[in-house]
């Protein structure tokens, strides 16, 4: 299967892997024929990427670090337990929040011994997944690649489970920012933007006064908008000042951000969204965060249309644990040609070629 982007797609075309909605239900399955309603139910939906099965990405397959039954149960629960804390008021929500914790830290042990058990890289899964609140896919997909770098970080049980408690609960603070600011398509405007930057306070005198949370779980919601060089907030904290936990977060927080779809703007494609962490690398974001989350997490995609410097076109087939910015591609067209047989190379083993460009409208064969 092959990345396209929906403003390519055609009739006919065969959809490669099942979507599913926010209630876990498949919206389209895969193996499906796309239809031209098909097609305008994914653009009216904001999906900007499907994958589809051609013949030029036969047997190109993607493999989750993160079971789908696992992912769904968590942004229920996610889900759920926000939306319990909104109706309450004072003492009731930490209450709530002290009974829900446990739930929570069940959530982080699942995606802890899963990932510890998996040999796959982090993939992002592009729009496979819908769901109606951003902040709940959101708060779990920091979790995860919170848990990942920290796995590569080399941080024992206790200190990943309390960072992922952390990741998860990170942005718990926006249950008390309203849904009109934090659903607004525009841009914020000063007074608005200083409202929401009041959650990670919220989301900290929420989360410090429980007894079943660490309060360096609490620093999590407080730290993870601080920057290295003082310009973030709430308290333009400098990189000493900074909790290591927070600055993990910060970094998946970033991420995720950026490589979802907002109401104010598009996302990002991985390669893009890593740029952006590299670029703030050491004077935003700490370096070795950095460093162990290019480790972690695909650049390329299994099924990502290639143009390579060269002038050939490739789909990532395979990834590459040892260079993952540097993976295994099938190609299938030289000299504007498409091949009769592709062949496979790796990357990292012809250094005088570099990805030219991510091609999500190649549409040269469709079979």
């Amino acid at each position: 299967m092959r990345l396209i982007s929906t403003k390519v797609l055609q009739t006919g075309m065969v959809i490669g892997r099942t979507i599913w909605n926010e209630a876990g239900r498949p919206l389209l399955q895969k193996g499906v024929n796309i239809s031209d309603h098909s097609i305008q139910r994914l653009q009216q939906l904001n999906i900007q990427y499907v994958y589809i099965d051609d013949k030029i990405s036969t047997g190109i397959e993607i493999k989750e670090a993160i079971p789908r039954e696992l992912r769904q149960h968590a942004v229920n629960h996610i889900t759920s337990s926000f939306n319990e804390l909104k109706k309450l008021k004072g003492k009731d929500v930490t209450y709530c929040l002290d009974q829900q914790s446990k739930h929570f830290a069940a959530i982080i042990d699942d995606l802890l011994d899963n990932i510890i058990k998996s040999k796959e890289i982090l993939t992002v899964l592009t729009d496979a997944f819908l769901y109606d609140n951003y902040i709940y896919h959101h708060s779990l997909q920091v979790a995860v690649y919170a848990i990942a770098i920290a796995k590569e970080m080399h941080y024992n049980a206790v200190e990943i489970r309390q960072i992922g408690i952390g990741a998860i609960l990170h942005d718990v603070g926006k249950i008390m920012i309203p849904q009109e600011i934090l659903k607004k398509p525009e841009r914020f405007t000063n007074e608005e933007y200083e409202i929401m930057k009041m959650h990670t306070k919220y989301g900290f005198d929420l989360l410090r006064n429980l007894h079943t949370i660490s309060l360096l779980s609490a620093h999590c919601a407080f730290q993870h908008h601080e920057r290295l060089d003082g310009s973030g907030y709430p308290r333009g904290l400098l990189d000493f000042e900074i909790h290591p936990y927070a600055k993990i977060i910060a970094v998946a927080d970033v991420f995720d951000a950026v490589t979802s779809t907002r109401v104010y703007r598009k996302k990002m494609l991985p390669s893009h969204g890593m740029e952006i962490i590299k670029e703030g690398s050491g004077t935003l974001y700490d370096e070795k965060v950095v460093n162990a989350f290019r480790r972690c997490v695909t650049y390329y995609p299994n099924g990502t249309c290639l143009l390579l410097s060269d002038g050939r076109r490739g789909i990532v087939c395979k990834q590459n644990r040892e260079h993952i910015e540097r993976p295994w591609v099938r190609i299938f067209q030289e000299n504007g040609e498409v091949l009769k047989a592709t062949y496979e190379i790796l990357l990292a083993e012809q250094l005088d070629l570099s990805v030219e460009k991510v091609e999500v409208e190649y549409l040269e064969q469709v079979e």
